[in-house]
Order: C-alpha cells, then structure tokens, then sequence
C-alpha cells in the first residue's frame, strides 16, 4: 500500500507537479525581463508561451517513465550535474520558443541567438559530464533527446516568422516527426522494421544545423547570406533522414 502510494505520488510529481512549478518559475522570471517592446502578438505573452513550452517539454520527459525503476532515487538522478545542465537547455530553448509570438524588431532581437546557442554550447557539456561521471541514465537520455527535438523546432521557427530564414527551412523540424510516424505506421500495419544504420553522419550533420541555425538568429548576420546557404545546410540532413526510413524499411542495408 505505501509502495503503491509513493509510486503514484512520484508519477503526479513528473507528470503535473514538476511541469507546473518549472513553467510558472520561468514565466514569472521572463515577466520581469521582458520589455514592454516584446509584448507578445495575438494576443500571447512570450513569458507565458516560453513556460508552457518548458512544462510540455518536461511532461513529455516524465510521460511513460517507470516509477518502479525511478523510485527513491529519481531525484537525485534528475537532479545531478549533467541532467540540471540538460534541463537548463530546455528552459533557454523554451525562452527562445517564447519569441515566436515576439515582433522581429524588439529590442531583445540577439536573446534567441544567445538562448540557442548556449543551449548548443550545453548540449555538447551534458553528454560529456554524464559519460565522465558515468552517471548516463534513462531520464538524462529522455531529457537530452525531447530537448534537441523541441530546439530544432522552436528556433528554426522563431527564424522563419522573423524572415531570417525560408519557410521550407521547417522541413527540417518536421522531418523527425515525419520520420517517427512513418516508423510507427510500419509497425501498426504489420511490416517489418529494421535497425538504423551504424553511422554517426546524423550527428555530425544535426551539429551543423545547430550551428547554423544560432547564426542565422544573430541580427548582424545578413539575411541574404543565410537564405543563400540554408538549401546547402538542410539537404544533406533531409538525405540522412531519407536514408535512415529507407534502412528501416528494409530498402537499404549495410554491404560489409
């Protein structure tokens, strides 16, 4: 009976406490910084949207997590060095989905860039401590995984309402999403799914668009430049992602 009950209050803790406690400390935070320039349009607060992206974030993180595997020590493991600079990442990611309901010409035009790519700056300083420490764990790797999924959606999107970028430059925070349902309509109708590739390309080329994207944010950086180089920058990330359904699908597979 008390197990049952500290299982159900640690799943009311991740999924509706820790969520509401993060986007109601981070919203009041960005209340007091954001200037009466950057009040938001249609009739949105940013420090309102930027809150409510970091409780989806976190309750996306906390949804289906094991309260059997993560009783007793959950908050220490969420909590320890690596995984709090995680979640840092997705407050700053947070704050720059925030600016999606910004005009461009606020006063605060660099936060985004500084907000990503710090949280780029981070995402490499995360791994790198939990593998030191060999502390990786099951909600670091939920962590890191929604938090560069959600950054590669807030900031290309924060680029593209600010003409920084094309609207196509989008597919690419489509195209996990696209990838992940043509992966599971596989599974629901039946057929076979197969391992993805053994190659780090992904990563390397995810890297790029974080670079890239965080200087297509920086306001001195000439917007005809970046539209000329992102068709460079996306096509071989959407190739990677057309590779890896293909190796799934069973269409491709490793000749070694």
């Amino acid at each position: 009976m008390a197990g049952a009950r500290r299982r159900r209050s640690l799943r009311v803790g991740i999924g509706v406490g820790l969520p509401l406690v993060a986007a109601v400390a981070l919203a009041a935070l960005l209340f007091r910084l954001f200037p009466t320039d950057a009040a938001g349009r249609w009739g949105l607060s940013p420090a309102v949207v930027a809150g409510g992206c970091w409780a989806g974030q976190l309750w996306y993180v906390g949804f289906r997590l094991d309260p059997e595997r993560l009783a007793g020590r959950f908050w220490r493991r969420l909590f320890g060095l690596a995984n709090a600079i995680t979640i840092a990442r997705g407050a700053l990611y947070a704050v720059v989905a925030g600016f999606a309901v910004v005009p461009s010409g606020t006063s605060l035009a660099w936060a985004p860039a500084l907000c990503y790519g710090t949280g780029v700056a981070l995402d490499r300083l995360d791994g790198i401590l939990a593998r030191t420490v060999g502390r990786e764990t099951e909600i670091g790797r939920r962590l890191d995984m929604a938090f560069d999924t959600f950054g590669f959606v807030a900031a290309p999107l924060v680029a593209v309402l600010w003409g920084l970028l094309p609207v196509w430059y989008l597919s690419i925070s489509a195209a996990r999403y696209v990838f992940r349902g043509a992966v599971w309509l596989r599974r629901v109708r039946g057929l076979p799914v197969g391992d993805l590739p053994d190659s780090d390309l992904g990563k390397y080329l995810a890297g790029v668009q974080m670079v890239f994207v965080t200087l297509a944010l920086v306001p001195p950086v000439p917007t005809e430049l970046v539209w000329t180089v992102a068709p460079v920058v996306l096509l071989p990330s959407l190739a990677v992602f057309t590779r890896d359904y293909l190796y799934v699908s069973g269409h491709l597979s490793d000749r070694r």
